[in-house]
């Protein structure tokens, strides 16, 4: 059987790898939604960090999927609360030390969706919630840090990457690695092979 057409509407390079990795072959349409707005006018209603991760994500999956019929797209979302604050990726390295020193010491939680649409609308979804306790590391820590990251940590809602050096921000970590790293994959696997969209 010819394995069915799959697009990820996300510009993510990490969910394109690690579809890629697993053996997905995925082709990148992404989703041009305004996340900006959706967070605040959700936000503004009182919805959670993760009821908006969801959302976002079935917003990209459909509004791709509107364009490409018999097609599965995948959405994908992933939001950092801490504090009931909700964090977006740092515009810049300023940016990013400012979120390492609120992260500080703390523990935060990463609601992340994802979402598959077929013919314009939503057939599945899934949303998990890691928790990570960053450790009270030094102020000087975060500068050879940063240095060391490099502006590779911008892509990161909390200006971290765990595949990385970013791994020595956390003294605990309750969730699933692909998930930290911006997609419930296993979860996602399991839905592809019920839909025969990758061998069973």
């Amino acid at each position: 059987m010819t394995a069915r057409q799959i697009i990820l509407a996300s510009a993510s390079k990490s969910r394109a790898n690690l579809l890629r990795a697993a053996g997905v072959n995925v082709e990148i349409i992404p989703a041009h939604t305004d996340e900006d707005s959706v967070k605040a006018s959700m936000k503004a209603e009182g919805a959670t960090a993760a009821q908006c991760a969801e959302m976002l994500a079935e917003l990209k999956a459909v509004q791709v999927s509107q364009r490409y019929p018999e097609t599965l797209v995948i959405g994908a979302d992933q939001m950092l609360e801490c504090d009931g604050d909700w964090f977006d990726k740092p515009v810049d390295m300023a940016g990013a030390r400012q979120h390492l020193l609120k992260l500080r010491g703390k523990m935060h939680v990463l609601p992340t969706a994802v979402a598959v649409a077929l013919n314009g609308a939503r057939i599945w979804h899934h949303v998990a919630m890691p928790h990570l306790t960053v450790r009270p590391y030094s102020d000087a820590f975060i500068d050879s840090y940063l240095a060391q990251a490099g502006t590779a940590v911008l892509s990161s809602v909390g200006a971290y990457q765990l595949e990385g050096p970013g791994a020595q921000l956390f003294s605990r970590i309750e969730g699933d690695f692909f998930t930290i790293l911006g997609l419930p994959l296993l979860e996602l696997l399991a839905f592809l092979r019920e839909h025969e969209a990758v061998p069973r």
